[in-house]
Order: structure tokens, then C-alpha cells, then sequence
């Protein structure tokens, strides 16, 4: 097996657009030796001896394609990620929404939920809410691309930094809603119980995933090119509430976009008129 030579750019090309044919993502040739990084290690699984060999089983079995989409997506994200933003929700939108609508449930979206700790940083969040006000209900789904990520999320296991992270910024709720498991913690039932894991493509419309109050799309934008992310915000948009708040990554800004989001405070956003279809 060559992996070692240089990859023409033919084949560069070839996987820059099975990318994004199965999931969106644009990338560029700065991007190769990330992507080359990653592939190599499949290719030595397979035992196989080129990258156009590879190119070949993309085609030929469909059953490689989740392989492929965990492979070259990112999956980078901790507990209580960008502080602000869950300050903003817990003492703000959280006081706000049940005020105005004591007898709903709370819809939460965990739009690209990666290793589940954005949708447990919910959960402990209304948590906390709900022991506070008892008559306050919620529900949250947490969607991915890539299905050996979900499977991660939904075991609700972790160590290392992930985990110490937690243990350093609020270890009262890690003490609280997590149990030691093996080597790290595992999220206890209190937490799971209102969690939902789903497979979704946010190149999809999301016919039937329900409406939501609130909708994390955090550090996603980045990865696609503007048609993209264009594309991903007119399918968020369709499952959202009137009224609903959109949470965006730290890098990432709707300015640009005409699409009826009106800007609440850096990085959170309302859906301005709540058009779906």
C-alpha cells in the first residue's frame, strides 16, 4: 500500500466532492492534508492500496458511505462551550419562555449535536430550571450526520477532557447528574430522559422532526460555502417556531443573510416571522 505519494489532483478533486455530495461540507485544497490524514487510516483498514482504490468502494457499496461521513467530519465540542450564550439561556430565555408559556414544553434542538455534551449542557440547564419551577416541561433532539458520533452521544459516556472540563466549571452538576463509569462519568437518567438522538442531514428539509423554541446551530456554518450555509439555514428555519431563538457559533454571524432572523445580541438570533412549509 502507496500512501505516501503525491495524490493527483484528479483525485483530490473526486474526494472534495464526495464530501460534498454526502454531506454539504465545501472543502479546498487547504484542506487535503487534514482530509488525506484521515483517509489514510481507512485506507489501511481496508487494506487497500491506492485512493482511487477508495474511490471505487465509495461507489460500489453504499454501506461505506457512514464510514466515509464519520470519517471526514469534525466532531469537536465540550460541555458549556462559549459561556455566554448558556448565560443568556438560563437566566434569560429560560425565565422569559416559561413566563410566557407556563403550560408548553420547551422544544430544543441540538442541530449538529456531535458527541452529545451541547445537548446534555441543555438538559442539566432545564434541569435545574425544572427543580426551580416544577411546572415546566421540555424536550430535546439531537440530530448528527455521521452515525458512529450519534452512537457516542446516545451511551452518554465520557473521560478525559471532555469530562474534566465539566469537573472544572461545574462540578456540583457533573456530582450531580453524571455517575463514574469505567476510567470517566456516564449522564444519569435525569438527563437522558427528555433527550432524543437522530440521525439528520441539514442539507435535508426537516419534514418531520417537529418545531422548535430553540435551535443550537453551533460552529457549523464555517464548513459550508455560502449557497450552503444559505441552504442549511432555510431548512433550520422551516422547523422553527415564531418567535424562535437561533444560537450560532462564535465565529459565525446571519448579518449577511436576508432571511428573516433578527439579530437579539451577539450570536442568538429570533425568528422573525416563523415562515415553514
Amino acid at each position: 500500500m502507496d500512501t505516501d505519494r503525491e495524490v493527483d489532483q484528479a483525485t483530490r478533486r473526486a474526494f472534495f466532492d464526495q464530501v460534498r455530495r454526502h454531506t454539504g461540507i465545501a472543502m479546498s485544497e487547504r484542506k487535503w492534508t487534514l482530509l488525506e490524514g484521515r483517509l489514510r487510516r481507512r485506507l489501511r483498514e481496508l487494506a487497500l492500496p491506492d485512493y482511487r482504490d477508495y474511490l471505487q468502494v465509495l461507489e460500489a457499496k453504499p454501506e461505506e458511505v457512514n464510514d466515509f461521513i464519520d470519517l471526514v467530519t469534525t466532531n469537536e465540542t465540550s460541555f458549556f462551550r462559549t459561556p455566554r450564550i448558556w448565560e443568556y439561556f438560563a437566566q434569560q430565555f429560560l425565565p422569559r419562555w416559561f413566563a410566557a408559556r407556563p403550560d408548553m414544553p420547551l422544544r430544543v434542538w441540538s442541530a449538529a449535536a456531535s458527541s452529545g455534551e451541547e445537548a446534555y449542557t441543555v438538559a442539566m440547564l432545564c434541569e435545574e430550571f425544572r427543580l426551580a419551577h416544577p411546572g415546566f416541561r421540555y424536550r430535546i433532539l439531537a440530530t448528527d450526520i455521521a452515525d458512529g458520533i450519534l452512537r457516542k452521544a446516545a451511551a452518554a459516556q465520557y473521560r478525559g477532557r471532555s469530562i474534566e472540563g465539566l469537573a472544572q466549571t461545574h462540578p456540583e452538576l457533573l456530582k450531580k447528574y453524571f455517575s463514574a463509569h469505567e476510567e470517566g462519568f456516564c449522564a444519569g437518567p435525569a438527563l437522558r430522559a427528555n433527550l432524543t438522538f437522530r440521525k439528520h442531514n441539514l442539507h435535508q428539509r426537516p419534514r418531520d422532526l417537529g418545531v422548535f423554541d430553540v435551535t443550537l446551530l453551533r460552529n457549523v456554518l464555517i464548513y459550508f460555502d455560502a449557497e450552503g450555509q444559505q441552504a442549511v439555514l432555510e431548512n433550520v428555519r422551516r422547523a422553527m417556531a415564531p418567535g424562535g431563538v437561533l444560537i450560532v457559533g462564535e465565529s459565525e454571524s446571519l448579518s449577511r443573510f436576508d432571511m428573516g432572523f433578527a439579530f437579539e445580541q451577539p450570536l442568538i438570533y429570533r425568528n422573525g416571522e416563523g415562515a415553514r412549509d
